[in-house]
């Protein structure tokens, strides 16, 4: 992620994947939006991976909230608008569009879930919406992997890669961490039915 983003920091508007946009790179909002985008989305995927740490939960709780509130107020306030401006510039056509405009969506509002749940200190609930929350940023990294892969081993068009992957990207990673919080949340009822059997035998 750091080599990707690195080249952006000379603000050239014909590098990398903005070669791909030029009949979008004078519209300043889209513009804004991107490299707004480029240069905060690398402090939110380092702020999420601290968010699953219980060695720092348990031993930072402080540093573990503060991180935890830059990762929401960026995503909710920062990152997550300049993606949903992006998402409605989108290669691709109507599909990749409404791809990544859900994407956009869905990750804001999982956030701001999250969000929700620590301040009513329904903390099971954060978690799953955390898990919610972070499986799609990590769509950041998925998303360019999967690309490379369909290259590497796929004959599909370049624009028909994009547009699959403007859904898989996040979709597949949304499967995951569903299947996450399901394990999860057997574990807790094995654990509670444990502590219940235990009491009951006293």
């Amino acid at each position: 992620m750091v080599r990707i983003i690195i080249p952006y920091h000379s603000l050239q508007t014909d590098i990398g994947f903005l070669q791909l946009k030029q009949a979008v790179i004078h519209i300043d909002v889209w513009r804004v939006s991107f490299f707004t985008h480029v240069f905060t989305s690398f402090f939110v995927l380092i702020a999420g991976f601290t968010q699953f740490s219980k060695k720092l939960l348990k031993q930072r709780p402080v540093l573990h909230r503060r991180l935890g509130y830059f990762y929401v107020i960026n995503i909710l306030f920062i990152t997550g608008p300049a993606g949903l401006i992006m998402s409605f510039y989108a290669n691709g056509g109507v599909n990749s569009i409404i791809g990544f405009t859900l994407l956009s969506v869905l990750w804001i509002g999982t956030t701001a879930m999250a969000l929700y749940k620590a301040i009513k200190k329904d903390f099971i609930a954060h978690r799953a919406f955390m898990i919610r929350s972070f499986a799609l940023t990590l769509s950041a990294i998925s998303l360019r992997a999967e690309k490379v892969l369909f290259a590497e081993f796929t004959n599909i068009a370049p624009m028909d890669r994009y547009r699959i992957i403007a859904w898989l990207g996040w979709g597949l990673n949304l499967i995951i961490a569903e299947i996450i919080i399901y394990q999860l949340h057997q574990k807790r009822k094995i654990k509670n039915l444990r502590f219940k059997t235990e009491v009951n035998t006293i």
